[in-house]
C-alpha cells in the first residue's frame, strides 16, 4: 500500500525569513479578490509596499473592479514573488491569505503610509493625491511559502506576525 507523502515542512526560522525577505523586496503582487457579480475570483496586479510599524499595504483607486471587489468583501489573497532565468516555479513566492482594511483619509499613519509608498514608488505621485486613490492594509490569516522546488510551508499567524501589524 502506497505511502501519502505530505509535500508541507516543518515551518522553520529559515522559512519565516524567507516569508518576510519575500515581502519586503517586492514591490508588486498579483491581488485575488470575490467577485461578487460572477462568483468567480478575479486576480489584478496591484503596487505595493511594506513597512514595519504598518505591515503590508496597497494603493488603489475605488474605481478599479478589484476595489470595489473589496468594498463589499474583504477576504482576499495576495502573491508576491519575482522570477527570472529558467523554471519560474524554480522561484520562491507566497500567498497570503487574510483581509484587507481600507485605510480612512483621517487615520493618523495615513501620511507614513503615503511616504513609505512613495519611496518604493516614485511615479505614483502622479495620482496618489487624486481623490478616488485610498490605502488598504493586508492582514494575514495565514500564507502559503514556496521556497523553491520541494519546499513548501504553511505558516500560520505566529509565523507571519510581522504582517499583522499595528492595525489602522
Amino acid at each position: 500500500m502506497a505511502t501519502e507523502i505530505n509535500p508541507i515542512r516543518e515551518t522553520d526560522d529559515e522559512a519565516r525569513h524567507l516569508a518576510l525577505s519575500l515581502v519586503r523586496e517586492n514591490s508588486y503582487a498579483a491581488l485575488a479578490v470575490n467577485e461578487e457579480a460572477s462568483g468567480f475570483p478575479l486576480v489584478s496586479r496591484v503596487a505595493v509596499a511594506y513597512d514595519d510599524e504598518i505591515g503590508l499595504f496597497f494603493c488603489a483607486s475605488d474605481l478599479s473592479t478589484h476595489s470595489k471587489c473589496l468594498q463589499k468583501d474583504r477576504r482576499c489573497s495576495m502573491m508576491l514573488g519575482e522570477t527570472g532565468k529558467g523554471d519560474g516555479l524554480a522561484y520562491p513566492r507566497i500567498t497570503i491569505v487574510g483581509e484587507v482594511n481600507k485605510i480612512s483619509l483621517k487615520n493618523p499613519l495615513q501620511q507614513l503610509m503615503r511616504d513609505r509608498f512613495l519611496v518604493v514608488h516614485p511615479k505614483s505621485k502622479l495620482y496618489i493625491d487624486f481623490a478616488d486613490f485610498a490605502f488598504y492594509q493586508m492582514s494575514c490569516k495565514k500564507a502559503l511559502l514556496n521556497g523553491g522546488f520541494g519546499k513548501a510551508f504553511q505558516l500560520e499567524g505566529r509565523d507571519v506576525n510581522f504582517l499583522n501589524m499595528r492595525k489602522l
